[in-house]
């Protein structure tokens, strides 16, 4: 006889949008005793990205969530200890290292796969390991040098033989040096608890699927796929063993599956004001934030600077639970310069003029200097707001 499939639990727009902004550790009081490790393992996975406006993505992520931690202190919480490894997830990210079984379907995948981008001379591939096996961790610099000298993507033997060792699971980035990779073996770099490839595809998938889920609170196919970078076919053939609760969120066009715990009470506790990496695993992917928060982001690095709308690195504000505004901002010495400030109204002045104030504190500056704010009106009760906070 075929079961019959329970009624999804019914969600209102308000709650999911709760779920979501405690699940990502902006709704309570952070666990500072945790610190960033904690925000790690919180999260599952940071990603990475080479730009540096404030401070790299990666730092802005536990800065989110936690206050003015050191960024020296940041940086320790990653690397060292074992704690973490670098590999492909959403992105490139940081990953906490019991979390390496997981991947095992990824590297057999790229063992597997017939063709590169980079054709690999005999015997270059030994060399790297055989280097790295004598010598310990090393850069590509260090190995031999990273690039032969034409374009970005024209790649040295050595860089392209480590780097396929970083896929394959035999060599690890233990660390990035100077915004570089620092690779070491496998068998040196992860404890020997997770050091196994022993989870079958669809183990590796499940676990994938349901700390993902546990991350995000709740979300859609989609959603819960993509926060790993699983294909929605990897998704569908594990949900039904994943624990997942389906649910139906108000507003939601498509089905959506909640994390047990998520459910298990009523989000409630304080909300974090601050500015956000557009990296951040709360917004990074476009169409859920527009969902949850019906707010509309997108990265302009990589727009032509006369089609940027918001600035080259805009980072929204979230203040009392929704994104209220963004701000694309530098840094002048010791004078954080806010480029570009668009604000959803006035009740934004006054969170976003705190923002700004932490934000410039955090990386080392005494003043903050407004240039173009979109709404004229709102120019100078931002100014006002700031110089109280600054005072």
């Amino acid at each position: 006889m075929t079961p019959v499939p329970l009624p999804a639990v019914e969600l209102s727009a308000d709650q999911a949008r709760r779920i979501a902004l405690r699940a990502q550790g902006f709704l309570g009081a952070p666990d500072r005793r945790a610190g960033v490790p904690g925000v790690l393992r919180h999260l599952g996975a940071v990603q990475l990205d080479t730009i540096s406006v404030l401070a790299r993505s990666h730092e802005l992520v536990p800065y989110a969530r936690l206050g003015a931690v050191d960024r020296r202190t940041v940086e320790d919480a990653y690397w060292s200890g074992g704690r973490s490894f670098e590999y492909w997830s959403h992105a490139a990210c940081i990953l906490p290292v019991e979390e390496w079984p997981h991947f095992a379907f990824r590297r057999r995948a790229y063992r597997s796969r017939p063709q590169w981008h980079h054709d690999l001379p005999d015997g270059a591939y030994e060399t790297v390991i055989g280097q790295l096996r004598a010598e310990g961790p090393l850069t590509a610099t260090e190995l031999g040098g990273a690039k032969n000298g034409g374009e970005w993507w024209d790649w040295s033997a050595s860089k392209v033989a480590v780097e396929r060792a970083l896929m394959y699971g035999e060599v690890v980035c233990t660390e990035r040096r100077g915004w570089k990779r620092v690779y070491d073996l496998a068998e040196r770099a992860i404890p020997d608890a997770f050091l196994h490839d022993d989870l079958d595809d669809a183990e590796c998938h499940r676990r994938l699927v349901v700390l993902a889920a546990r991350s995000l609170g709740v979300g859609t196919r989609a959603d819960i796929a993509d926060y790993h970078r699983l294909k929605g076919e990897q998704f569908d053939a594990v949900v039904a063993d994943s624990g997942l609760v389906p649910v139906a969120v108000e507003g939601w066009a498509k089905p959506a599956w909640a994390h047990p715990e998520a459910l298990a009470s009523p989000p409630r506790g304080r909300h974090r004001t601050t500015l956000l990496s557009p990296f951040d695993s709360l917004i990074w992917e476009r169409a859920r934030t527009e969902r949850i928060f019906g707010f509309t982001h997108r990265l302009e690095a990589y727009v032509p600077r006369p089609k940027r709308v918001h600035g080259y690195f805009a980072m929204p504000l979230l203040a009392g639970g929704r994104l209220q505004g963004r701000v694309d901002p530098a840094r002048e010495g010791s004078t954080l310069v806010a480029r570009q400030v668009s604000l959803l109204g006035r009740k934004a002045v006054t969170p976003m003029a705190e923002a700004l104030v932490e934000a410039a504190s955090w990386v080392g500056c005494t003043n903050v200097r407004l240039e173009r704010v979109d709404a004229p009106e709102l120019r100078e009760p931002l100014t006002a707001e700031i110089t109280r906070a600054l005072a």
